[in-house]
């Protein structure tokens, strides 16, 4: 509560909520929804209408103030599959026209050795981006960006960067929004007040297909999605 000089009455604060969004830790939950619910659309999943469903659950004053969406475009698979960056891609612009701040990183080649057969060969893994989520988080609150960052993801990798975040900003609150299937218990410990997003949620927070810009431009949600 603050105090209002001019009226010497007291108010509530406006409780500025961030959502940062693990895109691939998401994606394969999302997957996984449309699996378990008999193969209904799921990906094209509007990601600031699913945020703004659960600000009620963050007090009377919360308010949604940014989302921030982390991923990277997955081109060494275009020799199979030459459509995947240009439906991510697409994905992409509807999220940013409803304000949603993408941040791309990058897949790197890594040398791996079976353990079975001892032949060493090479995968691609998604890099830098828990790095990035982790400086987003401490960035924010360094800033006082925001006072509640909800991190949507079940990754532990995460946990160090919340321990620190609490340390040093006591001030501020951080919770996990656990997609479908990646509830992790280590990390409700540590962020008391998490939540699960269920199955259903992904289904009922679609873009219209097709889904039309500002500028008139259409982007129609890819066959397979």
């Amino acid at each position: 509560m603050d105090y209002d000089p001019s009226g010497l009455l007291f108010y509530e604060s406006m409780v500025r909520v961030t959502f940062i969004i693990d895109g691939f830790n998401l994606y394969h939950s999302v997957r996984d929804a449309a699996h378990d619910l008999g193969g209904v659309s799921t990906k094209w999943l509007d990601i600031r209408s699913l945020c703004s469903s659960y600000i009620y659950l963050l007090g009377k004053t919360a308010s949604l103030h940014e989302i921030h969406y982390f991923s990277a475009l997955a081109t060494h698979l275009e020799a199979s599959d030459p459509d995947v960056t240009r439906r991510h891609r697409s994905f992409i612009r509807c999220l940013q026209a409803t304000g949603v701040i993408a941040e791309l990183n990058r897949f790197k080649r890594k040398s791996m050795r079976c353990p079975s057969c001892k032949h060493n060969f090479y995968r691609r893994e998604e890099k830098e981006t828990d790095v990035a989520l982790a400086v987003k988080l401490l960035e924010l609150f360094v800033t006082d960006s925001c006072d509640t960052v909800v991190l949507v993801t079940g990754d532990t990798d995460l946990a160090p960067a919340v321990r620190t975040a609490k340390q040093l900003f006591s001030n501020k609150k951080v919770i996990f929004a656990f997609p479908y299937k990646r509830k992790n218990q280590e990390l409700v410990k540590l962020a008391p007040g998490s939540f699960e997003i269920k199955k259903e949620q992904y289904v009922k927070h679609q873009f219209p297909n097709p889904y039309v810009l500002l500028d008139g431009s259409i982007i129609s949600k890819p066959t397979s999605w």
